[in-house]
């Protein structure tokens, strides 16, 4: 993913959030915020782990990862050759230190990129956190270390009155592109129909920051989408933006997120050990408590979690 094209498109996309500590460009999703205070505890090198990396990784003395951009608080992705920040940067040096590589991060577009990336050799990971869901198992082998939900920002007030799925008829509702909050809202806009309802008018964009500047900018009703990132623009908007549909199913069991390796990577095994790590000695919840993702920590990290 090119970030910041056009500077003049992230100005206006500036001015239309509205917020003292937030901008993003609606075109990449390049965000910039100020930052939590509170640096991530050291490390200490775990040389069995080190051992057990994939040959060339060891090598190389790096693990090439990649991100999808924008995904804040895990991912904040600033203009072209910035540092990555966010929770999912904090775990990242946090896993290096352990494993002994250096971890670095590029930026591309869209998770079938990431996927055709990793069969060709190009990126070893994405340590996301990505959903977890049986379908993308054939393809991918998950590290889940995020407990998930989804629900809706609107306007302050919430003037549709969406509060679930079901109140969803007939209202325009904004989604992260060829995600699985996309595939739900869509049918549930058959659904609408078929009870002799208005259907949704589903808009669909390619991030984060476009999504959410779409209900700013009165051209959808609400943002359909994981609870944690929503929580985080909530925070942004000074005031001008809720939650909806808290505590709800809305179309989904229990979600699990994580990081992504090639199907039957032996990474896959060797991170879930690091990340393990990382929660007996606390480094885990002190990365979670910092970007306010207390309600997403999973007490147990696994390897594909997710079921139908």
């Amino acid at each position: 993913m090119s970030i910041l094209r056009n500077s003049a498109i992230a100005l206006v996309a500036a001015a239309a959030l509205t917020t003292a500590a937030c901008t993003a460009d609606p075109t990449t999703g390049a965000t910039t915020t100020p930052q939590p205070s509170g640096a991530t505890p050291q490390q200490s090198l775990d040389q069995s782990l080190h051992d057990k990396l994939p040959q060339k990784i060891k090598d190389a003395g790096k693990i090439v990862a990649v991100n999808t951009g924008s995904f804040p608080p895990y991912t904040i992705v600033g203009a072209e050759g910035s540092q990555m920040q966010g929770a999912t940067a904090d775990l990242a040096d946090a896993l290096g230190q352990v494993l002994g590589v250096k971890i670095e991060h590029t930026t591309i577009d869209g998770l079938a990129s990431v996927l055709s990336g990793m069969q060709a050799n190009r990126y070893d990971l994405d340590l996301g956190p990505v959903g977890d869901f049986p379908e993308r198992q054939k393809q991918a082998t998950f590290v889940d270390w995020v407990k998930e939900y989804v629900v809706f920002a609107v306007e302050k007030g919430n003037p549709k009155k969406i509060d679930g799925l079901d109140t969803t008829c007939g209202t325009r509702i904004a989604v992260q592109a060829a995600g699985s909050a996309e595939k739900v809202i869509k049918t549930q806009s058959q659904k609408c129909v078929s009870e002799g309802k208005p259907a949704i008018d589903v808009q669909s964009y390619k991030d984060q920051p476009s999504s959410i500047l779409a209900v700013q900018s009165h051209r959808a009703d609400a943002f359909f989408s994981s609870q944690a990132p929503l929580t985080y623009f909530v925070q942004q908007s000074n005031g001008k933006l809720e939650l909806a549909g808290q505590g709800k199913a809305n179309g989904f069991n229990d979600l699990f997120q994580g990081a992504v390796v090639p199907k039957d990577s032996p990474l896959a095994e060797v991170l879930l050990e690091g990340i393990k790590s990382l929660h007996e000695n606390g480094t885990y919840d002190s990365i979670m408590k910092k970007w306010g993702l207390e309600k997403n920590v999973l007490a147990t990290p696994g390897i594909n979690m997710g079921v139908e």
